[in-house]
């Protein structure tokens, strides 16, 4: 009965949406009524609200889209929607101060003079204020008024006068910045989790462990991954377009012909490059910023936002007497903040150099003036056609269409899942043959087709959360979240040019001439559709493109995880082997090299941990043999295994939903009185049905392979040894490293230990006066040392001089002996320390630096750049981990 409710619910809110009642309304409003439906119809018929409720009931159910309402503005972690804000301000700036018109005029004529070239020139545009507004509608219409008659009157076909100019302003939803990615990420964040907790679930049901490793889980995604992970894919949606464009002048040159206008003169060139570069920069600024880690998503929407008024302060002024002076200011006032930061670190807190000082106050100047600069722009866009209260308007009522619309969303997912939606879709899902790429090709269709009747918001708000942690959690595909929220962003594409009701189109449709029907536009957007489909598959066949550069910039930031962090683990032995094969013997003449030097300086303990360091450094490329050996003896299993393991498990997932049928069924028949003779009936028919599912399942039982326990015992028992020959490598490389890099931690402290002698002559000389003051000096001197690598002793027998002084002038003569005594193990400790950094410092290092990025490279506190890109292009692409499941 859940079933009908989940259609009625769907029914409800197409058509609510059909009949033109608001988005933001119609989605909470299906899912209150079928919510309040349902539960009037079972306290009529049953006698229990929740009765028609896959579980809870239908107080649980409002209370829970209340509290997904609730978060959408409230949870403090999900800051991830304040970006809309800024990135919607910024993009109406720039198209209100007309800058999207200076590039449409000025690219143009550049290109104009190629075969196609006004067509390259508004894809280029249209992937510039893609990256700088994204705006679609303020993008398709600039580029309708200004480039589709330009394009008529010099020849051009047009249908591909229509198709480009839409084609190109769909760009803003996949070029970042984008308010897709921004949604997206804000889904998926809720998505993985989850699909981490379905996953587990998985996990424990294969192996009957609590505990699923933490490098199996799926990484979640930010806004700031996704707009790197979008980069590549629409740079090459934008290399689509114009190669279609070049190749189709090419072969048939009446539909783009060439075009001259005006000369390439210097006031051109100067015209070109102040209608290119303030865009490009602010570019630069927005996306350099996040790729680089200065800032996060919200803090570029804020730099995005503050540089678009800046820009928009000489544009609006252009002609006037100082219109570039605000700009010029903020340009200097950057500079000066950059000085500051090349002089000295600045910290308001920690002020302790003049050099530091004056960092400050010229870091206070440039603050100064970025702010009057500003604040100068702000004032110009305030006064000049109101251009500020019509930006502000604007981006006001864009966010709260954006806020309010998730705001219904979350209430109607909640319903959703109350009849028992997501089951029925995963059920759905994963009957279907196959596996992970059949289900996903089924979604992104689902996507495309309803993108051709509702905008890409409904879509990522309503479709997004149902079918994403089904696909995330299945371990045989491993997919990152990062590439589905960029495939998705790439198929949201298409719903702004698929006919009837694409978005690009009615903008077009509205400024086009009376000319160009709406018949050429569909038409000239067709092709432009296919380009996306291509550029959809090869981001689905090549997910590098994009998952590279989101995961090297995060292995490459301040904030990069260690080398020890689990989830690097497979890909940074994968690196690693392959250095092993190539350096074998480099690594082995220098291990021999440190295991001939003369130690007799050494203390036996640390002579003694060195030579096991190198002897377990010999045995390294065994025991790399031996894991890869492990794993290709899975490898090679699996392709038994994996057919198998999925027939098993598909018998496994239908068994369960039996299971589940068998328990509603259950509950159906204890709710009837068994007594009452009006029931017999419907006894009789539940009894029947309850038979026919436990044969049922009997049936689905039998047909599990007789060889299947065998089979997967097969593979525990390889799947055990992997896991063992890798604990074995790691303990290893980790105790072969850590001798190396103690001893050396040692010796290089030893000039900071030989500035400490004269520190014992005055506690010597303090024992003669104030016991307080000697003793002040001894913690003082302890401190010192125990930041030096390897003082225990010394600091022990200086403990005990503090000892000693508690008994106040009774015993300074114990003092003084243990004094004398850490006096003696300092100038031991010391002149070690100084023979051995004579001889040995230097072959010591050497050694280190030829193990350190192999060997020791899982104790380091970061990977290396040229490191952390080979891990990343290994992490960037999916691993298969069905084997585990």
């Amino acid at each position: 009965m859940e079933n009908v409710f989940v259609v009625l619910l769907i029914l409800a809110m197409g058509a609510a949406l059909a009949s033109g009642f608001p988005v933001a309304f119609a989605l909470p409003g299906a899912a209150i009524l079928t919510v309040l439906l349902a539960a009037v119809t079972g306290w009529l018929f049953v006698g229990d609200v929740s009765a028609f409720f896959a579980e809870g009931g239908p107080g649980e159910w409002l209370s829970a889209g209340v509290t997904n309402l609730r978060s959408v503005y409230w949870e403090a972690d999900r800051d991830t929607l304040i970006a809309i804000p800024l990135f919607v301000f910024m993009g109406i700036m720039l198209q209100r101060s007309k800058i999207a018109d200076d590039l449409l005029l000025t690219m143009a004529r550049l290109f104009g003079p190629v075969r196609g070239g006004l067509g390259i020139s508004v894809v280029f545009v249209g992937g510039l204020l893609a990256a700088t507004t994204g705006i679609v509608g303020a993008t398709v219409v600039a580029m309708g008024l200004i480039s589709l008659p330009a394009m008529l009157r010099h020849g051009y076909s047009k249908t591909l006068a229509a198709g480009t100019i839409a084609a190109s302003g769909t760009l803003g939803q996949i070029i970042p910045p984008s308010i897709v990615l921004i949604i997206l990420a804000d889904q998926l964040a809720n998505a993985v989790d989850q699909a981490n907790t379905l996953r587990k679930a998985l996990y424990k049901t294969a192996t009957g462990e609590l505990a699923m490793p933490s490098e199996f889980e799926i990484p979640s995604t930010s806004a700031g991954e996704l707009f790197l992970g979008a980069l590549l894919p629409g740079l090459l949606l934008v290399g689509l377009y114009m190669l279609y464009i070049l190749v189709l002048a090419l072969f048939r040159p009446q539909v783009a012909p060439p075009v001259h206008e005006g000369h390439f003169d210097r006031a051109f060139f100067m015209r070109v490059v102040t209608s290119l570069v303030p865009p490009l920069a602010l570019i630069l600024l927005v996306l350099g910023s996040i790729m680089l880690g200065v800032a996060t998503v919200n803090q570029a929407g804020a730099i995005g936002a503050a540089g678009a008024t800046i820009m928009a302060g000489y544009r609006l002024w252009e002609g006037r007497p100082g219109a570039y002076t605000p700009s010029l200011l903020a340009l200097g006032s950057l500079l000066l903040i950059g000085l500051a930061l090349w002089l000295a670190p600045v910290n308001v807190k920690n002020i302790a150099t003049v050099g530091q000082f004056v960092s400050l106050m010229v870091a206070a100047l440039g603050v100064l003036g970025l702010t009057v600069a500003l604040l100068w722009s702000g004032w110009r866009t305030f006064r000049e056609g109101h251009t500020l209260q019509h930006v502000m308007m604007e981006t006001a009522k864009t966010s709260a269409l954006v806020f309010v619309i998730l705001m219904g969303a979350a209430m109607l997912t909640a319903a959703f899942r109350a009849f028992g939606g997501e089951e029925l879709v995963r059920n759905f899902l994963q009957s279907l043959p196959g596996g992970f790429w059949t289900q996903f090709f089924i979604v992104n269709a689902v996507i495309f087709v309803l993108g051709f009747f509702i905008d890409f918001i409904e879509i990522a708000v309503v479709v997004v959360p149902i079918v994403t942690p089904i696909l995330l959690a299945d371990p045989s595909a491993n997919v990152m979240a990062l590439w589905f929220g960029v495939m998705i962003g790439v198929n949201f594409q298409t719903s702004f040019l698929t006919p009837p009701f694409g978005f690009a189109l009615f903008y077009l449709r509205g400024v086009a001439p009376p000319e160009v029907t709406t018949l050429h536009i569909y038409r000239g957007v067709v092709p432009f559709i296919g380009l996306q489909l291509l550029a959809l598959a090869i981001v689905g066949f090549f997910p590098q493109l994009s998952n590279f550069l989101p995961i090297r910039s995060a292995l490459t930031a301040e904030t990069a995880p260690p080398p020890l962090n689990p989830r690097l683990q497979y890909c940074i032995e994968h690196v690693v082997f392959r250095e092993y094969d190539q350096r074998r013997a480099e690594l082995e003449q220098a291990m021999a090299r440190v295991a001939a030097l003369d130690l007799p300086f050494l203390p036996e303990d640390y002579a003694k941990k060195l030579r096991e360091g190198i002897e377990r450094a010999r045995r390294t490329f065994d025991l790399a043999a031996q894991v890869e050996e492990a794993r290709a003896a899975i490898d090679a299993a699996a392709s038994e295994y994996r057919p198998l393991r999925a027939q098993v498990r598909d018998i496994e997932r239908q068994m369960a939903r039996i299971d589940r049928a068998i328990a509603a069924l259950e509950r159906d028949l204890s709710r009837l009185d068994r007594g009452d003779p009006a029931n017999a009936g419907a006894v009789q028919r539940l009894e029947s049905r309850l038979l026919e599912a436990r044969r049922e399942r009997e049936a689905l039982a039998r047909q599990i392979p007789g060889d299947w326990a065998e089979v997967r015992d097969r593979v525990k028992a390889l799947l055990t040894a992997e896991q063992r020959a890798v604990s074995v490598y790691r303990r290893n490389v980790d105790e072969a490293w850590l001798p190396i890099a103690e001893l050396l931690a040692v010796l290089r402290s030893g000039e900071a230990l030989g500035r400490l002698a004269d520190a014992f002559a005055a506690i010597d000389s303090a024992l003669d006066g104030e016991l307080e003051t000697a003793s002040a000096r001894v913690q003082e001197l302890r401190d010192r040392l125990s930041g030096i690598e390897g003082t225990g002793a010394i600091r022990s027998a200086l403990g005990q001089v503090r000892t000693a002084l508690r008994n106040g002038q009774r015993g300074v003569a114990a003092a003084r002996e243990a004094l004398l005594q850490a006096r003696r193990a300092y100038d031991q400790e010391l002149a070690w320390r100084q023979a051995a950094t004579a001889t040995l410092l230097p072959e010591l290092e050497a050694y280190a630096d030829r193990i350190r990025d192999t060997i020791g490279l899982r104790q380091q506190p970061r990977l290396p750049k040229a490191v952390a890109s080979q891990v990343a292009a290994c992490l960037a692409v999916h691993r298969d981990l069905s084997m585990w499941f």
